[in-house]
Order: C-alpha cells, then sequence, then structure tokens
C-alpha cells in the first residue's frame, strides 16, 4: 500500500521510527505515527479519498480542532529531536537556524513515495482509531517497571558504596567532547559573523543529507584546544581577579596611610592635651598650697566676727538690764522718800521676778521681804506652806491687762493670693528642726533640733550666735524669757532646762517626769514654767523656789503641746486622747475640756487677743474654738497627712499649719481662703511661727532647714 503523505506527516513519520522505545510510550503509542493517521478498518486499499471521507469537513469546529491538534502533534514530535552529545541544554541559535533550514530544503522537494505493507489481506480485524485519542500503557505496568529499576538501581548504588569506601577526585562520569560542526558554529557565533555561519550550515547539511561523510568521519575537537580554551577563559578570569585585588590592594593602602596620618594626628594632640593636664595639675596645686595659707586666717577671723556678735548681744542684753534696773532703783527711791508703800516695777512683758544666784544685793533683799511680808499679810491660812518654801512665787492677779492687744491692729494685714514668697532657706541643723520661737524685743530667733542641740541666730541673716549644749536626747521645745534674756527648753532626756543667754549655759535644770518632755511655755511674770509630758502630766515649776508647784492630771493620753494664756494663770494643753483642757495654774486643777477632734491632737495655741484657741490634728484638720462657749467654730481639712503645728499671725486673722506633706498651709477664716506654700519640697514641716516685729513667716523643716517667708 502506497499512502501519499506531505512534508510535515513524513518527517513526523521518520522521527517517530527513529525514536527509541521509551519515547514512543511517552508519545501515547508504540506504533509509528503514519499508522496511526492511515490504517484503515476495512479490507481494501486506502486513498486520500477515503481518508478524506472519514475525516470530519474542515469547515467544522471539530475538523478544525482536530486538524490543528494534528499540526501541534507533529511540532510536538519534532520538538523532541533528541539533542546531540554534550549538549544537554536549551537550542543554541544557530541550531534554530539549522531547523528552518531543514524545512525549506523539505518544503521545495515533492511528496516522497512511501510503501506501506499492506495488512489488509490479514484475518485481523482492526478497529479505527481516532487521531485525538491518546493512548500509553497502562498506569500500573508503567508504576510496576519504574519500581523495579528504582529498586535495582538502589541495589546497585549500595553494591556501590559497599565497594568503594573512600571516593576519589577523580570524576565519576567522563565529559563528552564537543562536536566539530557544533564547535564552528558556536565560535562564528561568537565572533558575530552570522552570514559565514549560514552559509557553513547550508553547506554542511547538504554535505551531510549527499552522503559525503557523516559525524563521526567528522570527530571532535581535540582535547587539547578544549584544554587550552578552558585553560585560556581561565587565565582571564585570573587576570580579572588579579586586576580587582590590585584595586582593592590600592584602597587599602590609601585607607592604611590615611589611618597612619589620623594616628599621628591624634597621637600629636594626645601628647598637647597630657601637656595642658599636667600644667594644669600644676597650677591647682600651687592655688592650693596658695589657699592652705589664708585658711588660718579665714578661721580667725569668722572666730573674731563670731565673737564680735556674740559680745554686741550680750552688750545689748546687759544695756537693756541695766535700764531695768536703774528704773527700779529710782522708783524704789522716790518711794522711800515719799513714804509709800514699797511696790515691785512691771517690765512691758511683765512682771520682773528673775532670780539671780549669787547676786542678790540689799535692794534684792529688800524687795524679797516686802513681797514675803505682803503675802504673809494678804494669806495667813497658808502660813505653814510659805513657811516652808519661802521663796515660792506668787501668781500674780489675772486683771492684768494684755499690752500685745494695742499693737495688734498695727500689724493686721490681709493675705491675698500669693502674698507670702519665699526669701531665703537657712541650712542650721544636721537635723530635723522641731521647734521655733522668735525673740520678744529683739530681731533673733532660736530653733531647737533632733541634734540635741538649740542655736540662736539673727533673724533674718542667719548668723549663729550662741549654740546650746547639755540635753542628751533631741530638743523638742523652747521659748523665750518675757524680758528676753533667758530660754527654756524641753527635751527627749525627761529635762526641762533654764539658759542664761548671756552666759550661754543652763543655770537651772527641773527633772521629775518619767518620760519624754514634748512642750514647754514660760509665764508672762517669768516666775513659773509649764512643761507637757508623754506621761500623761503636766507640770507648774516655780522658777524662784525650783521646784514643781503642781502636777496637772487628767489627760488619759500623752499631752502633745502646753501654753500659758498671755498675762493669765490658765494654761492650756492638747493630748493624743483627742481633747484639750484648760487648767487653773494656781491650783492644778482643770476647769474646761473641748471636745471635737476625731483624732489625736498634735498642738493647741491661743491667739493674740486669747479669745479664740487653734488646734490641729494627726490627720491635718484645723479646728478653732471660741473660749467663752468652749465649742468649734471652724473646722478645715489641710490633709491628708498630719498638722504638726499651728501659729496666729498678730491680728489673728491667718493661722498658718506646718503640714507633714512638705507645705506650709495658710488659712484666712474670714475669707474662707486655704493656700499652700512650697520651700522644702517633699520634706516633712515641724514647726511654724510668726515673727512679730516684720509680720514675717518661719518654717523648719525635717532636713534642718529653715525657711523665711515674706
Amino acid at each position: 500500500m502506497v499512502v501519499l503523505l506531505d512534508k510535515h506527516n513524513a518527517e513526523a513519520y521518520c522521527l517517530q521510527a527513529a525514536l527509541p522505545r521509551r519515547h514512543q510510550r511517552n508519545r501515547g503509542d508504540s506504533r509509528p505515527a503514519a499508522v496511526l493517521l492511515s490504517r484503515p478498518k476495512k479490507h481494501g486499499a486506502s486513498s486520500p479519498a477515503s481518508r478524506s471521507a472519514r475525516a470530519p469537513r474542515r469547515g467544522t469546529r471539530a475538523g478544525n480542532r482536530r486538524g490543528s491538534e494534528r499540526h501541534l502533534e507533529s511540532r510536538r514530535l519534532l520538538s523532541r529531536e533528541p539533542r546531540r552529545p554534550g549538549n544537554g541544554g536549551p537550542l543554541r541559535p544557530w541550531r534554530r537556524k539549522r531547523r528552518r533550514r531543514r524545512r525549506v530544503l523539505r518544503r521545495r522537494s515533492t511528496c516522497q513515495k512511501i510503501t506501506i505493507t499492506d495488512y489488509a489481506k490479514d484475518d485481523y480485524q482492526y478497529e479505527e482509531v481516532s487521531a485525538d485519542d491518546e493512548f500509553s500503557l497502562q498506569e500500573g505496568d508503567e508504576d510496576l517497571s519504574e519500581a523495579l529499576q528504582a529498586v535495582q538501581k538502589q541495589a546497585e548504588d549500595a553494591h556501590i558504596l559497599a565497594s568503594k569506601s573512600v571516593l576519589t577526585s577523580e570524576k565519576s562520569v567522563s565529559e563528552i567532547p564537543e562536536a566539530m560542526d557544533d564547535f564552528f558554529c558556536n565560535f562564528l557565533a561568537g565572533l558575530g559573523m552570522s552570514r559565514t555561519l549560514d552559509c557553513f550550515q547550508t553547506e554542511w547539511y547538504e554535505l551531510v543529507e549527499r552522503g559525503v561523510f557523516t559525524a563521526k568521519d567528522v570527530g571532535f575537537v581535540p582535547t587539547v584546544y578544549t584544554c587550552n580554551q578552558q585553560l585560556k577563559a581561565e587565565n582571564m578570569r585570573l587576570k580579572e581577579d588579579l586586576d580587582n585585588f590590585k584595586r582593592a590592594a590600592n584602597k587599602a593602602k590609601e585607607a592604611f596611610l590615611k589611618m597612619q596620618k589620623e594616628r599621628d594626628f591624634h597621637r600629636m594632640h594626645h601628647k598637647r592635651v597630657v601637656q595642658e593636664k599636667n600644667r594644669l595639675i600644676c597650677d591647682i596645686k600651687r592655688l592650693k598650697a596658695h589657699y592652705a595659707s589664708y585658711e588660718p586666717v579665714l578661721k580667725e577671723l569668722t572666730e573674731k566676727y563670731q565673737s564680735a556678735l556674740r559680745q554686741k548681744m550680750l552688750t545689748s542684753l546687759e544695756r537693756d538690764r541695766a535700764v531695768g534696773q536703774v528704773a527700779g532703783l529710782q522708783a524704789i527711791l522716790h518711794n522711800l522718800e515719799s513714804g509709800c508703800a514699797i511696790q515691785i516695777p512691771a517690765k512691758e512683758a511683765g512682771h520682773e521676778c528673775e532670780r539671780k544666784k549669787g547676786l542678790e544685793g540689799s535692794t534684792q533683799k529688800a524687795l524679797q521681804e516686802a513681797r514675803q511680808q505682803k503675802m504673809l499679810d494678804a494669806d495667813p491660812v497658808k502660813d505653814s506652806e510659805k513657811k516652808r518654801y519661802p521663796k515660792d512665787s506668787e501668781f500674780p492677779a489675772d486683771t492684768q491687762v494684755d499690752s500685745y492687744l494695742a499693737h495688734a491692729k498695727e500689724y493686721s494685714r490681709l493675705l491675698k493670693h500669693g502674698a507670702y514668697k519665699l526669701e531665703k532657706t537657712l541650712k542650721l541643723h544636721v537635723s530635723a528642726v522641731s521647734c521655733l520661737a522668735a525673740h520678744p524685743l529683739k530681731d533673733m530667733v532660736v530653733t531647737g533640733s533632733d541634734d540635741h542641740l538649740w542655736k540662736m541666730w539673727t533673724f533674718p541673716d542667719g548668723d549663729i550666735i550662741v549654740v546650746g549644749e547639755g540635753h542628751t536626747d533631741w530638743v523638742s521645745g523652747c521659748c523665750f524669757h518675757p524680758s528676753g534674756t533667758q530660754l527654756i527648753t524641753s527635751s527627749g532626756d525627761t529635762t526641762v532646762r533654764i539658759w542664761d543667754l548671756s552666759k550661754g549655759e543652763c543655770v537651772l535644770t527641773f527633772k521629775g517626769h518619767a518620760q519624754a518632755v514634748w512642750d514647754c511655755s514660760w509665764h508672762s511674770c517669768g516666775d513659773f514654767v509649764a512643761s507637757a509630758s508623754k506621761d500623761s502630766t503636766s507640770k507648774i515649776w516655780d522658777v524662784n523656789s525650783e521646784r514643781c508647784r503642781y502636777t496637772m492630771r487628767g489627760h488619759k493620753e500623752s499631752v502633745s503641746s502646753i501654753e500659758f494664756l498671755p498675762f493669765s494663770n490658765t494654761v492650756l494643753t492638747s493630748s493624743a486622747d483627742k481633747t484639750l483642757s484648760l487648767w487653773d495654774a494656781r491650783t492644778g486643777l482643770r476647769v474646761c475640756t473641748f471636745y471635737g477632734h476625731l483624732h489625736s491632737c498634735n498642738h493647741a495655741t491661743f491667739s493674740l487677743e486669747s479669745n479664740t484657741i487653734a488646734s490641729c490634728d494627726s490627720c491635718g484638720v484645723l479646728k478653732l474654738w471660741d473660749v467663752r462657749q468652749a465649742v468649734p467654730i471652724l473646722s478645715v481639712d489641710t490633709g491628708p497627712l498630719s498638722a504638726n503645728q499651728v501659729a496666729f499671725n498678730h491680728s489673728g486673722r491667718t493661722v498658718a499649719v506646718a503640714s507633714s506633706d512638705g507645705a506650709v498651709k495658710i488659712v484666712q477664716p474670714e475669707l474662707d481662703q486655704l493656700h499652700s506654700l512650697r520651700g522644702q519640697g517633699e520634706t516633712e514641716v515641724q514647726s511654724v511661727a510668726f515673727h512679730r516685729p516684720v509680720e514675717q513667716l518661719l518654717s523648719g523643716a525635717a532636713d534642718g532647714t529653715v525657711c523665711v517667708w515674706i
């Protein structure tokens, strides 16, 4: 049987027949492509007419699809042309040109006649196979054969690994040398000689088709030449690497030179800095030696300055004392000449009943005798007690007039927002400042501290005048004598001490409390001292007889503060049992009790007009009390922390509170205003006081500083 095939079908048949068995299976059938395209179903010769009769019409959709699929099938067969040995990559440009030239040559030739054996005479009945169907072996058979091959390969690999324990450096697969035609094509393509390449390919394949020679006759490129080419390429690559390394070395050399220059510069700069440092060290040593010579001189000048200040203060005190004595002597002489009764003159601050050891003259003795005679005539009932304690002082009458009331309105001023401002902060103690007291006549202030010392200093400069040493525990309270010549202090060592400011030493010590003494106060006449203790008692001490006159018992817990009502015999105490009490100092009995605080009372004080009491407790609550009615008239919460001390200004319209939150609270009851003054930061403020002559505010803090507010 003769079948006429066009160029594409013939080429497909030839290529399919030449493909190995495995490639044919992959294509779907083991038979040649020509058989798939033209095998008849019935007996008899097949013709193009019969083929066309069996095939679908070209105009239909199925026909177009099947025609296009046939064309694609033939192109796939052509694309599976095996590569030449050693060329496993994609087709090179000259190969594509060779294929195009082959197609041109085949189209020029006429249709070839291919004789196919006629199987029509066989008894076997063939079935028509559609061109669209793709036949392949059963998946199970394919998988079994591949599995067997894989097992066989694994066994061979295991045998090789067992036989060779050490791998050699030789190549396991030999490299196939390049063919001559490939070499020339690559050479011409590399030089860009496209026309020469086309001519070479045309002539080469014409000679091959004519059978003049075959690829085996031509052979391969010599190995030496290939090695030379590889060595040349390697040499070029090494040259490029050498150039790169040279450039890198030059850059490194430049960087190294630059770093050397920078190193030399920094080394020189370091040497210069070292020289300057040594020169500065020499200058500092010389200056230290120079200033060391001034330290003795400065110390001597400081001591002279302190001595001059102390002498000045003592001279002032002596002058005031001499003036008082002269006035008293003149009054006595005048009374003696006129034959009138002897009267004891009174100073501005109250009665002068000061006792002086070893300095009693004839005038003092006469005054003492006259006082004793007067007391005996006034109260004959107490003859035995007076005989027993002849030096006991007499309490003055309560009809005295408060000399400060006339000046109360002169110092009054309404506090506006921000009226008090911090003027300065003085560092006076190393421990907390627990008490403050302003001198009644001069610009001097006394502060007591937890460092067991009290200090008297000038206001507002802060120059230390006198330092009192003698207490063995913290100084809890201090108060000036009405004349300003003496000072009383209380301490945690359970004692109350009286100090002579002219000598700067202790002249009298009262002992009798069982626990620490929290506060002390001086009577306006100067003959009596009151003290409050942690042992729940308060005592009235007689300065002249040096003994305790009365012990006032009534509080259930510690007595926090005590104060005499100005120019009166009434004593005010505050206690941790949340109450305030008024006592009669002449009898030692309680007169009145104030209830209202919900927490421990820390301090209480009278106003200058003596009609109002201010008290504070451990929760920061400030209360103002009416003395006559014994009821609270105002309550202000300055908390939440404790309020440690309160103080009235001279007008009685402003109250200052020392708070534990580091602020001084200013309360104006008439204006319903509350202000906070902060100068010690977060440090607890433990004491507060007004300086009367200039109406300035003082506050002592736990860090040993005193703030001055104006």
